[in-house]
Parts: structure tokens; C-alpha cells; sequence
């Protein structure tokens, strides 16, 4: 039997998703995508779940992102050249376009995040990265595009001109250069990287979570508006939070001195 090729553990409200091919350096193949999609649908349905962490196996790499070895082979048989999005892929929708997931992400980044894996990465709500990161789109020198969403994400993330320079020669960026530019929240010796990981998540979980995916869904879904806009809008997670029990027990719980009880409904 051949072992899953991603690992899913979940504890005090965190799931733990692993990419766990270090042999390849977590490259991502068809089957790979097929059981994130589960575990994607898992974290959004289990209301104990309040954040998601994604990680890499071994000491190398986060992920290197497609299995080109399977793609070469998918080429040989005739199937179609990929292109934008997950659509009709295995797994989709994937996580890079997997717009409607309430649950915040965090990365845990240790060595390469190239290609695909940058691009999950890119799609994560919060990146911690160990100083010996490396983050880079090399599609164009394949004859490839970063079709996960890394040419929408990129040039919305860092100034057009740096933007456009990474992702027309596939030049790999470092932790710092990273960090300089806002990519990621934290950059920290890869000795204290689960440990500052740690302190993120605890620090999400401690937070209401529907406040937190009230949050996550108006940032998002009203980044493109005029802000006149953005605060007529409508947005799901925010209502769900305005009438629950949650909306009034922080402020009880300030007033009482005491750390609030969460319930999410």
C-alpha cells in the first residue's frame, strides 16, 4: 500500500498539514492534489478547527511545487498542457484557488518554496519563513506559466517592476529580500521556526474565531472595491458573527476580568 502523501493531524484547534514527500523535495503530483482536496474540505467543515498550518517534510524544502517527472510523463501520453487555475485538474479546487476557505493559513516555510510550492505558499494567509528560505517561479525557463496563481499573487503582492522581474527570469529570492518587501510576516533562524510558529497559531486560536474569518472574508472580498463600497457590502462570515453569542462575550469577558469562553455560534 502506498503511504498518503500528505500527513493530517489536528490538536487544540490546529491542523497540521504536511507535505511528506522529502525525497522529491515535497514535489506535488496528481495524487498529492487529490488528498488536499479532502483535508482543504476537512479544516473548512470542522468548526474545532480555528486555524490551518502548512508545512514540508524533511530539512530542504516547503515544496517544490508540480512533480515535473509525472508531467513529463503526462506529456508523452498526449494529455492536455495545464494552464490558469485547477479547473478539471485532480483536487480542485486547490487551495490557490480555493477563494472562499474561512479558516486562516499559516506557512511554515523552510527551504525552497519554488514554483507551485511558492505559489502555496503566495496563498496562505500568513508566511513564517526560516532564514534559509528560498522563494522563486522558474515556469518561465520551462516553457511554463505559474498557472497556481503565483502571476495574479505576485504582482498584487510586491511593486509591479520587482514583480514582473521575478516572474520573467524565474531569479530566486532570498528570506530577507522577502521579508524587506512584505512577502512574509516573520523570517527567523530555522532553529526557532516551530517555535515562532507556535506563537502565531496560539495567538490565532486565542482570537474569536468567527471574528477571525469575519475578518478574513471582508480583507479579501473587498481588497478591489472603492471603499465606499467595502463597507456596504455584504459579507457572510460578518454576519454570522454579528448575531451570534461570541459577539458579546469578549466585551463580558473584559468587563468580568476573566478570558472569554468561544463558542463560534
Amino acid at each position: 500500500m502506498t503511504r498518503p502523501r500528505v500527513r493530517y493531524e489536528k490538536k487544540d484547534h490546529v491542523a497540521h498539514v504536511t507535505l511528506d514527500r522529502p525525497e522529491v523535495l515535497n514535489a506535488m503530483d496528481l495524487r498529492t492534489h487529490e488528498e488536499l482536496a479532502d483535508i482543504w474540505d476537512d479544516v473548512e467543515g470542522d468548526d474545532e478547527v480555528h486555524v490551518a498550518v502548512l508545512a514540508g517534510a524533511g530539512d530542504r524544502a516547503f515544496c517544490v511545487g508540480q512533480d515535473l517527472k509525472e508531467r513529463a510523463a503526462l506529456n508523452r501520453a498526449g494529455a492536455a498542457p495545464t494552464t490558469f487555475g485547477s479547473r478539471g485538474q485532480p483536487g480542485h479546487p486547490r487551495l490557490t484557488d480555493r477563494f472562499t476557505l474561512s479558516k486562516p493559513v499559516v506557512a511554515r516555510v523552510h527551504g525552497y518554496a519554488l514554483g507551485g510550492g511558492f505559489e502555496l505558499a503566495l496563498a496562505c494567509d500568513l508566511i513564517i519563513a526560516s532564514d534559509t528560505a528560498q522563494f522563486g517561479l522558474p515556469e518561465a525557463g520551462l516553457g511554463l506559466v505559474p498557472g497556481a496563481g503565483g502571476v495574479f499573487r505576485l504582482v498584487r503582492q510586491l511593486p509591479p517592476k520587482v514583480a514582473m522581474g521575478y516572474l520573467l527570469t524565474g531569479r530566486r529570492m532570498d528570506a530577507a529580500t522577502a521579508l524587506r518587501f512584505g512577502l512574509v510576516n516573520e523570517v527567523v533562524p530555522a532553529a526557532r521556526l516551530d517555535d515562532r510558529v507556535r506563537g502565531w497559531t496560539a495567538d490565532l486560536v486565542r482570537s474569536a474565531p468567527l471574528s477571525v474569518r469575519a475578518i478574513k472574508e471582508a480583507a479579501l472580498k473587498s481588497v478591489d472595491m472603492p471603499l465606499e463600497d467595502a463597507f456596504t457590502a455584504e459579507y457572510v462570515w460578518e454576519e454570522r458573527r454579528r448575531n451570534s453569542a461570541d459577539a458579546v462575550e469578549g466585551v463580558r469577558a473584559f468587563t468580568e476580568k476573566r478570558d472569554p469562553i468561544w463558542t463560534g455560534r
